[in-house]
């Protein structure tokens, strides 16, 4: 299996953090060399592995960011 590139841009805050260290961060990442993105994922308290997530444009984020404000939570 090739190896996953990336390059951790902007870390901009963590969502949830688990009792063996794993965070769930938003954070601008550049995946294999592409624009950087914006990402919601969990990583691994020394960031070199990563669960399953969510990338986004600019975009998506700002849409997902008015749905968000229009929700009664």
């Amino acid at each position: 299996m090739e190896e996953i590139k990336f390059e951790v841009k902007q870390t901009f805050g963590t969502l949830s953090e688990t009792k063996s260290g794993w965070k769930t961060e938003l954070k601008l990442v550049s995946w294999s060399d592409r624009p950087a993105k914006y990402d919601i994922r969990s990583w691994a308290p020394d960031g070199a592995k990563m669960g399953k997530g969510i990338t986004m444009t600019a975009e998506e984020l700002k849409k997902l960011r008015d749905i968000l404000n229009e929700m009664n939570i």
